[in-house]
């Protein structure tokens, strides 16, 4: 046999480079743990007061009424002050009543027009308020309703609804 018979046994790679094998797939799983961490929606923590009693629906509906009732005596006030003039002092309610009816009972009001709140069967104070007061004051081209005739509807809806 000629020595370029021989057989040679197959080459070895050194210790290094699997460490460092090893150690770039360590580093790929560790940046994909991290984006999913860092990515995923946290849960929300309720906090409350240790010696508080839980508010009651009735407690709820009370604070929300009392809020509503809030911003309409200041958009009549604003009005009354000449902050706000007819128009955008109607839309204004408008807005403020719409936004009661979806919180407090979830209708979406805000982006429903007269016509879809009718076929819903909303409340009448809210069908009124919106139909003679809201309506034409922000949509005709002729003087728009008093204002304090349309806080008092207002007031109307968020005072009788369910």
């Amino acid at each position: 046999m000629s020595g370029t018979d021989e057989l040679y046994p197959p080459a070895q790679y050194g210790w290094g480079w699997i460490l460092l094998a090893i150690g770039v797939l360590v580093l790929l799983a560790g940046a994909a743990w991290l984006i999913v961490v860092l990515t995923r929606p946290r849960r929300a923590v309720a906090f409350a007061a240790p010696a508080a009693a839980p508010m009651l629906a009735a407690d709820v509906a009370a604070v929300l009424r009392q809020e509503y009732l809030g911003s309409i005596a200041q958009i009549e006030a604003d009005y009354r002050a000449g902050l706000l003039d007819a128009r955008r002092a109607n839309l204004d309610l408008s807005r403020t009543v719409r936004g009661f009816v979806n919180e407090y009972s979830g209708i979406e009001a805000p982006v429903l027009a007269l016509d879809d709140l009718v076929r819903l069967g909303v409340h009448p104070a809210l069908i009124g308020a919106i139909g003679r007061n809201y309506y034409p004051s922000i949509f005709r081209r002729t003087a728009p309703v008093d204002p304090l005739v349309g806080a008092e509807a207002a007031r109307t809806v968020v005072t009788t609804w369910y």
